[in-house]
């Protein structure tokens, strides 16, 4: 005999707990910059102080820091994977932000660690080649970089958006010290390539006897000071190919500080909804139908032009002074062709938005608000060197041709960068065409209106589909987002969509040129006549660097711009 059931409304399972709401947010985050500070600076005055000779600070010294800072970013790696992939807690990600870590700087993190990887190589090669006389620390230290780009890069692309809601301060302090990590790794590769730089074009100069960071002849095995001189022709092709990918190391550096800044960011963040799913972007094909071609032409053309351009300068500027002279007046020509069509270009691009009936949108976004700081930061760097160029240029004597196409150069760079960040700032705050709020869409749009009220769109009759769309936010009037519905094949945003495309082609061939060792800084003599070598040559490696990351970021940009038009 069976015993009937008592029937009645079956229990709904427990809804997930909310994570728990962090008491002291700045208290956490002190603590990880204070960590991040301290372990910076030591970075930095070992790098600094194992660049000259008469500091009693060998490469040594450098690289065993760097190697243990390595092994222990990559040991906290580990466990965060262990800990949210591996053994999932379901609190510890609660969220995931939808605008960090897009799939571009994924790629380029990918790619220029794999470029990082094929540098790795060439310096085992190289410090192998004559391991009898090197330390033991120069063999691991490329080995140990190989290791920590491997699972940086893995932890990266499949934790970039996590907002972590468990164990705040350690991971705080992980992802400060990792972040601390790439950028002492990437100051030890600025100052290593600015002297073997400073060594290649300064030798005429006699002034770089004190250096010593990229010579690796000189003390190579530390205080023994035995000789380690690099004669063969292997030897040679692996040093050569380590200098020539050390561009690469920069900028994944950077990338990846970039996105563990935005992991800091992150952690502890409360939004309105999880963002676990993953949006259908448009195919490429179908995103390239969506554009005039004259931009993508016009980029390409010169694209090729230039790596032509850069080519037979690298040729043609270490032979004699005449054709010195032609290889200087060709680059600086291309180059102010090429800033000059960039800054009409971003101007355009500015008086479409003016037409554009888009608003901004002013919702919490840290991926952007890095993005932003980073154009604006990096940007100085090439600022720096173009005001002192206009001062020599202005200043020295005589009058000749290449102060005047220097001096040219220089002012269309300082407004380039300007209108260009003007351009692509204003495009990151745009609402992309098309998109729609949070919650139910409205059913027949209205054009020409706009409503605070969602719902009354709901009792509205038909009108056509370009309404103007104000959505309350929970966050309140700072999180507001206003929207514009409308159809992505306007000749607005297919202009949009050249001037991003043209731009970004551009931005490419102005960093491939500096970054693969153009310097017609030190060619040109009219700042080293002025300045004198030793002040210039600083001035130019010190803000180089940030020249070469603002156009390497500018692209990722754009090509978010790109996206979103």
């Amino acid at each position: 005999m069976s015993e009937e059931l008592p029937t009645g409304p079956k229990e709904s399972p427990p809804a997930p707990r909310a994570a728990p709401r962090e008491v002291w947010k700045k208290g956490g985050r002190l603590l990880s910059v204070l960590l991040a500070v301290n372990v910076l600076l030591l970075a930095c005055t070992l790098i600094s102080g194992g660049a000259f000779n008469k500091v009693a600070v060998y490469d040594t010294d450098v690289f065993a820091l760097l190697t243990t800072m390595m092994l222990l970013a990559v040991l906290w790696i580990l466990f965060y994977l262990l800990r949210t992939v591996r053994c999932p807690d379901t609190d510890a990600v609660p969220y995931r932000d939808a605008h960090a870590g897009p799939i571009w700087l994924r790629g380029g993190l990918v790619l220029f660690g794999i470029c990082t990887l094929v540098m790795d190589v060439f310096k085992t090669g190289y410090y192998s080649s004559s391991f009898e006389c090197q330390s033991a620390i120069k063999i691991l230290y490329p080995l140990t970089q190989a290791v920590f780009v491997i699972v940086q890069t893995y932890f990266l692309c499949i934790s970039a958006k996590d907002c972590v809601h468990s164990h705040l301060d350690l991971t705080r302090c992980g992802l400060m010290f990792t972040l601390t990590t790439n950028l002492a790794i990437w100051m030890a590769t600025v100052v290593d390539e600015s002297v073997h730089q400073a060594h290649s074009l300064g030798s005429p100069h006699g002034n770089t006897s004190h250096t010593r960071l990229a010579l690796e002849s000189e003390r190579a095995g530390g205080p023994v000071g035995e000789d380690c001189s690099c004669n063969t022709d292997v030897c040679q092709i692996f040093q050569q190919g380590y200098f020539y990918l050390y561009p690469f190391n920069i900028e994944y550096s950077l990338f990846a500080s970039t996105m563990l800044y935005v992991m800091w960011k992150n952690v502890g963040r409360l939004m309105a909804s999880s963002t676990r799913g993953h949006s259908h972007a448009p195919s490429l094909l179908s995103l390239f139908r969506e554009t005039f071609f004259a931009g993508p032409i016009l980029g390409l053309m010169l694209f090729v032009v230039g790596l032509a351009v850069f080519i037979i300068y690298e040729v043609q500027v270490s032979g004699e002074r005449s054709h010195t002279q032609q290889a200087l007046v060709m680059y600086y020509s291309f180059n102010i062709v090429c800033l000059g069509l960039m800054t009409l270009v971003s101007l355009s691009g500015s008086v479409i938005y003016r037409f554009d009936r888009r608003a901004m949108d002013h919702r919490k976004n840290p991926t952007r608000s890095l993005d932003m700081a980073l154009l604006v930061g990096a940007a100085l760097g090439q600022y720096a060197i173009s005001y002192y160029s206009i001062v020599a240029a202005v200043a020295g004597t005589p009058r000749e041709l290449l102060a005047g196409l220097s001096l040219a150069h220089a002012l269309l760079m300082i407004a380039q960068h300007t209108f260009q960040n003007v351009f692509i700032i204003e495009s990151l705050h745009r609402v992309p065409p098309g998109a729609e709020p949070h919650g139910t869409p409205p059913k027949e749009p209205c054009h020409g209106l706009t409503f605070a009220n969602l719902d009354t769109l709901h009792t509205l009759p038909a009108c056509p589909p370009t309404p103007r769309l104000v959505g309350p936010s929970p966050a309140g009037p700072q999180g507001a987002v206003s929207i514009t519905l409308a159809p992505r094949g306007h000749w607005k945003y297919r202009c949009l969509k050249d001037i991003s495309l043209f731009l970004l082609l551009c931005n490419i061939i102005l960093w491939i040129m500096p970054a693969f060792g153009a310097r017609p800084h030190f060619s040109n003599t009219v700042e080293v006549d002025f300045y004198g070598y030793s002040l210039w040559a600083a001035i130019v490696n010190i803000c180089l660097p940030f020249g070469i990351f603002y156009r390497m970021h500018a692209v990722s940009s754009l090509l978010e711009v790109y996206m979103l038009s």
